[in-house]
């Protein structure tokens, strides 16, 4: 989901290069929080939902497989978003790195909650995951408005080093 203010954050210094690269990384921390924000209010609707109409999570060998192939590849993305955020210095890298994170924590809710299904038969395993990842999502998104407002303070007096 940070991706979309990483990609805003591209667009804009491709539209506008002579200005300040912080005035760009503000905005992308923004979008960044603003989807964290909803990806949790995303996950609290489902899982009421889900509460709601008493579904049970799908278990299948092949989602199980999917869900550990996932975490491989999200792992090896955010190890190299976080090495690219810190040689550029770069927060809205690192909140995209963040996010992939919260994928990974996603997908082992998936992999834990499909196989706590298929032991016990325990049902609403994956709305009580949910609230796990919506934890993570709303500070996350708090850590990157914290970030963006940050910037703001430091570079009030058009002194950006961005």
């Amino acid at each position: 989901m940070s991706g979309i203010g990483i990609l805003a954050m591209v667009i804009r210094i491709h539209q506008h290069p002579d200005t300040p690269r912080t005035q760009f990384e503000r905005s992308a921390l923004r979008v960044t929080g603003i989807a964290f924000y909803l990806l949790a209010a995303g996950l609290a609707l489902t899982a009421v939902y889900n509460i709601f109409i008493g579904h049970k999570p799908a278990t299948t060998v092949p989602g199980l497989i999917i869900s550990l192939i996932s975490i491989g590849i999200m792992w090896l993305l955010v190890t190299g978003k976080r090495r690219v955020g810190h040689a550029l210095n770069s927060s809205p890298i690192l909140a995209d790195a963040n996010c992939t994170m919260v994928c990974i924590y996603m997908s082992v809710v998936l992999l834990v909650s499909s196989l706590i299904y298929e032991l016990t038969g325990f049902g609403f395993i994956d709305s009580l995951g949910a609230l796990g990842l919506i934890y993570f999502s709303i500070n996350e998104g708090k850590e990157a408005f914290e970030k963006a407002a940050g910037m703001e303070d430091c570079c009030e007096d058009d002194d950006c080093k961005g």
